[in-house]
């Protein structure tokens, strides 16, 4: 009988209806001091402002002590128990996600933290190790080392030699048995691309080693 808007209503309309008859009406079935809860979904559901999910859990607690209140007046042909099971619903869902993302994120801040600490260590280790390179460089050297060097190197050489040549007749055995026509022998000339391959291996150490000495 005393409408202050007429119905169909809009949510933002319903509010409005609220607010407007809340000290002659509702404020005698429900806690009057639910009136805070009315502004609150108004404010943020009825003025355009974008709702983010920290915001959206407040305005879900908020829904259900209103639709509570309520129910202890009437079930309102069932309405309100279903309103009510619904907004529950979706706030307990978004809890979960939030929290899913909470942990989420720590776990990334912990394995940010691990990684960098592991880099530290490596980090240092390096460092420690660098001075003793050093020192090994600029102690004198005698002329025999360079033989007996020479001999190690050419040593090491045949070895890695031999184990190239291997690596590369097992594969061309496995290769022709899944396609007998898409292989063809050509051992000498990929050693010679593992020869340069490991030469331009060999250039890059030394510049990472000289940029950690510096």
């Amino acid at each position: 009988q005393i409408l202050y808007l007429k119905p169909p209503w809009t949510l933002a309309n319903l509010l409005k209806c609220y607010k407007k008859h809340w000290m002659a009406v509702f404020g005698y079935v429900v806690p009057r001091s639910l009136l805070s809860t009315i502004e609150c979904l108004s404010k943020h559901l009825c003025t355009g402002k974008t709702v983010d999910s920290s915001a959206a859990v407040i305005l879900l607690q908020e829904s259900k002590k209103l639709l509570h209140a309520f129910s202890s007046r009437s079930d309102y042909n069932g309405v309100l128990p279903q309103a009510y099971a619904e907004v529950s619903k979706l706030h307990q869902t978004l809890t979960e996600v939030r929290a899913a993302l909470v942990r989420s994120d720590s776990e990334q801040d912990l394995s940010e933290d691990i990684m960098v600490l592991s880099e530290n260590a490596v980090c240092e280790k390096m460092e420690a190790m660098t001075p003793n390179l050093q020192n090994c460089e600029e102690k004198k050297i005698h002329p025999s080392f360079h033989v007996a060097q020479e001999n190690r190197h050419q040593e090491i050489w045949s070895v890695l030699e031999g184990v190239w040549n291997t690596m590369n007749l097992y594969s061309i055995e496995i290769f022709q048995k899944l396609n007998p026509n898409a292989v063809t022998v050509t051992a000498k000339s990929s050693f010679e691309e593992a020869f340069l391959g490991l030469q331009k291996l060999l250039a890059a150490v030394n510049g990472i080693r000289e940029g950690i000495s510096r």
